[in-house]
């Protein structure tokens, strides 16, 4: 299983959006410093998190969910209702 994942920044408010096998072990990546884009805007919250057969699947969602303003906006103002797991 794949994941596409949101994480919120507790300090800027800024949205990270990703693919994962493990969303909650990304989270602590990302929260530790490991991933460069994200580190200026540590600490991370896991906002949101959809499950994918394939990660083929997940990538497309990701890229949709990246390119959606609309999910975006409602993904920061807390509104979207999607899965969280």
């Amino acid at each position: 299983m794949y994941y596409v994942y949101t994480l919120r920044s507790i300090a800027s408010g800024n949205l990270y959006i990703g693919v994962s096998d493990d969303p909650h072990r990304r989270l602590s990546e990302h929260n530790s410093g490991k991933t460069r884009s994200t580190k200026p805007h540590i600490p991370y919250i896991l906002i949101y998190v959809e499950k994918h057969v394939s990660k083929e699947e997940a990538l497309k969602r990701e890229r949709q969910i990246k390119r959606s303003g609309k999910i975006r906006k409602a993904l920061k103002e807390g509104t979207y209702q999607g899965p969280i797991v």
